[in-house]
């Protein structure tokens, strides 16, 4: 309902599109339109904790029709195979639609294709048929010199966290802007923020022998998102941990979801699958086999 306003002094006259002025019965109906306001534009994940990162223009794939449930995507699979050089063959017409915000387990046996989805996401690899589409940008049309730009709308969490030995916490986490160029002036509040984020505030000059498993991927994942990624993409991120310190990591992805960030993750962890009840893709031989929100690991008939 709109909100009743206090008549002006001078009259208004509602006129119609042909200059004319309108009925009693179609400024009735004009009167009882709800006005839609205009969308307020995404926030970044820095931007909520709380300053604003930079803005982002998001770039269409030209080679066919976008689809209406695909304009809010971060990533689309169109009839993806992949058949590498040896023969084998990956993954076999996969069709997936990641839209923003959403959180999703990739779950599936060993050899079944997660590993080979991953690496088209951060283009690894290239699909020998199909489109795969990050964030409005086909990787397959990419230009070489782009490739480096995409992949910082990527925040990638490892199952051996990959750390710099020598470095500290803090180094490691700015490490990644230092390496893209970030103004100085810029690093460290960002670092700090994420720090504080997952919690690692007080371990910032601490090197990673110093830490335990789970401050080591705390880190990692604080890696990821200092550059304010689109998407964290994690794989097998809890494989190295005992049961308890998997679910602090979990909780602190659950957090980061949260806050607005898409997050994609594979793994073989069924309790954590079946007790969080998100959105489950299954692969089996290279196919999606499953795609299920609220669902368990395995399938429940």
């Amino acid at each position: 309902m709109l909100p009743c306003r206090t008549p002006t002094t001078e009259p208004h006259v509602n006129v119609a599109p042909n200059g004319a002025a309108a009925s009693p019965a179609a400024a009735t109906r004009a009167a009882a339109t709800p006005v839609k306001e205009p969308p307020s534009p995404a926030r970044s994940l820095l931007d909520r904790l709380p300053r604003l990162a930079n803005g982002r223009a998001t770039e269409r794939s030209r080679s066919r029709p976008r689809l209406a449930h695909e304009d809010r995507a971060v990533v689309v699979l169109h009839d993806v195979s992949k058949t590498y050089p040896n023969g084998k063959v990956a993954l076999r017409e996969v069709d997936l639609i990641v839209p923003e915000g959403d959180f999703v387990f990739l779950v599936g046996p060993s050899g079944a294709g997660k590993s080979t989805l991953i690496k088209l996401l951060i283009r690894d690899e290239l699909a020998s048929r199909g489109e795969v589409v990050l964030d409005g940008e086909d990787l397959a049309r990419l230009a070489r010199r782009h490739v480096a730009r995409v992949r910082r709308k990527i925040g990638i969490v490892f199952q051996d966290f990959k750390l710099l030995p020598t470095k500290t916490v803090w180094e490691n986490v700015a490490f990644a802007l230092e390496v893209t160029g970030t103004p100085r002036r810029r690093i460290k509040p960002n670092v700090d923020r994420v720090l504080a984020l997952v919690g690692l505030t007080a371990q910032a000059r601490q090197t990673p022998a110093q830490l335990s498993g789970g401050e080591q991927q705390r880190t990692a994942i604080a890696r990821a998102l200092v550059h304010d990624p689109r998407i964290i993409i994690a794989d097998e991120p809890t494989g190295n941990l005992d049961p308890l310190i998997s679910w602090e990591i979990i909780q602190l992805l659950l957090r980061i979801n949260e806050l607005g960030v898409t997050v994609f993750m594979a793994t073989h962890n069924a309790e954590v699958v079946t007790a969080l009840r998100k959105r489950v893709v299954a692969l089996e031989e290279g196919r999606i086999i499953r795609d299920e929100v609220g669902g368990a690991y395995h399938r429940e008939d």
